[in-house]
């Protein structure tokens, strides 16, 4: 199992932003094997980390149009700056 942790500092959340994350997260399940998913905000920063079995999985969810549209939207409006981090999961209690 990998974990993906995406942290940002946040610059400005609209509506948008919230239709769109709420969008992506239900694709990531949905059509790319995501396992889980949760996500916090304190301040300006935010942390999410999601659940996938394979690196082919996340790799595939890169990719996803929908989530490069968005990730070029955060890039421009919504994020100050992010970061990515690929994790693989030795051990989990």
């Amino acid at each position: 199992m990998f974990a993906v942790i995406f942290r940002a500092r946040v610059a400005s959340l609209d509506d948008e932003y919230v239709r769109t994350a709420e969008h992506l997260k239900e694709l990531a399940f949905q059509k790319y094997g995501c396992r889980d998913f949760f996500s916090l905000t304190e301040g300006d920063q935010e942390v999410s980390i999601s659940y996938w079995d394979t690196l082919q999985q996340i790799r595939d969810w890169k990719e996803c149009p929908e989530h490069v549209t968005a990730r070029e939207k955060g890039r421009q409006q919504w994020y100050q700056s992010f970061s990515v981090e690929v994790c693989e999961v030795v051990r989990k209690a």
